[in-house]
């Protein structure tokens, strides 16, 4: 089948790892896959395959029809039958879409990480252009019952997240820290990721725990957010102890160097790094928020989002407990792989495209 996923950047966000992920293993499989981004280029390009065909558009402006035609003339040539389009890559699909004589279906996969804020989702102009989807995937149940009361597409389908390894880079800097006491998060710096609560609840652990370290992985975008967190991690209490790592590319290679995985958002979709813990065997702890819960299940700690006392009893929990620590990273490991590999995943969506 000739698929093509749509994707707006390249940079390490949860649905531009879904969109690269899923044209991999399409790939794999010996689909003829392919992976267009719209507007930015980024850190996920060197993890495409090579047997994925890649076509980046350098789309400038709100509509940006120079790349829209591109688009379809790309659609054409290709004689592509499913255009999976990404969260707000679907408005430049759906343009490209009009203009074509042969149709192919259009399915618009739905990664809102905002999913506990939905009644502030702005959705006129989404809500016109879903008339033309063919198919709704979302990412978590509360999008899925969200879609179906607010968009015109009646189609509407709950698939889960998948996890899938990362080709292996080494690591590109030692981390800080002591080796057994690294705690990670992988998470780009934006408000709903609420680092400022991990990094409350990791203040007030007690003094014994002092030789913990915190690990930031994820993209800084050097706006008021940012600035808050620099200007919390330099408290004497976590000056020392806390890592701003940036976006990188080793982060498989960051991940089997810590020992706890943390996510400590307000809201989410169903988190890709969730996922990334459980393939690299790390304990994880995480905030009740989008499909969190239902992703950990008995296998690690969830704890209410915005209480920096639950999350810091939570850490010390585990930190406290090498034995605990090596269940939950076992049991989380074995739950990943049998539920959200990829194997059952591309069963689930070659369903769809051969709806």
């Amino acid at each position: 089948m000739k698929v093509l996923q749509i994707i707006d950047s390249l940079e390490a966000g949860g649905a531009e790892r879904m969109a690269v992920n899923i044209a991999n293993v399409l790939a794999k499989e010996g689909h003829d896959s392919h992976l267009c981004v719209t507007r930015k280029e980024g850190l996920l390009q060197q993890a495409i395959a090579p047997e994925v065909a890649y076509l980046f558009l350098n789309k400038k402006g709100k509509i940006g029809w120079r790349a829209t035609f591109k688009l379809r003339s790309y659609i054409q040539k290709h004689q592509i039958e499913v255009i999976h389009a990404h969260s707000t890559s679907a408005y430049i699909a759906v343009l490209a879409f009009l203009f074509l004589k042969n149709k192919p279906k259009l399915i618009w996969h739905d990664h809102y990480g905002k999913a506990n804020e939905l009644v502030y989702r702005p959705f006129t102009l989404l809500k016109i252009i879903s008339v033309f989807f063919d198919q709704i995937i979302s990412v978590n149940k509360r999008l899925k019952a969200w879609a179906e009361k607010e968009l015109k597409c009646k189609k509407v389908l709950y698939l889960e997240n998948f996890a899938l390894s990362a080709p292996t880079v080494p690591l590109l800097s030692p981390l800080g820290g002591t080796i057994g006491k690294r705690m990670v998060c992988l998470a780009n710096l934006r408000e709903q990721k609420d680092h400022l609560n991990l990094l409350q609840a990791f203040e007030r652990l007690a003094p014994e725990y002092d030789e913990w370290t915190l690990h930031l992985c994820g993209q800084d975008f050097e706006d008021a957010y940012s600035k808050e967190i620099q200007h919390q991690i330099q408290k004497p209490a976590l000056a020392s102890r806390v890592f701003l790592l940036g976006s990188r590319p080793d982060v498989t290679a960051i991940l089997n160097t810590c020992d706890i995985g943390v996510l400590s958002s307000n809201s989410e979709g169903l988190p890709v790094a969730l996922l990334e813990y459980g393939l690299n065997k790390l304990p994880v702890i995480a905030t009740d928020v989008g499909a969190c819960k239902e992703v950990i299940a008995n296998n690690g700690i969830v704890v209410s989002a915005e209480n920096p006392q639950l999350l810091a009893a939570a850490l010390e929990e585990l930190m406290s407990n090498h034995k605990l620590r090596d269940r939950y990273a076992a049991q989380f490991q074995e739950h990943v792989l049998q539920h959200y590999g990829s194997e059952l995943y591309v069963e689930k969506l070659m369903k769809i495209y051969n709806k």
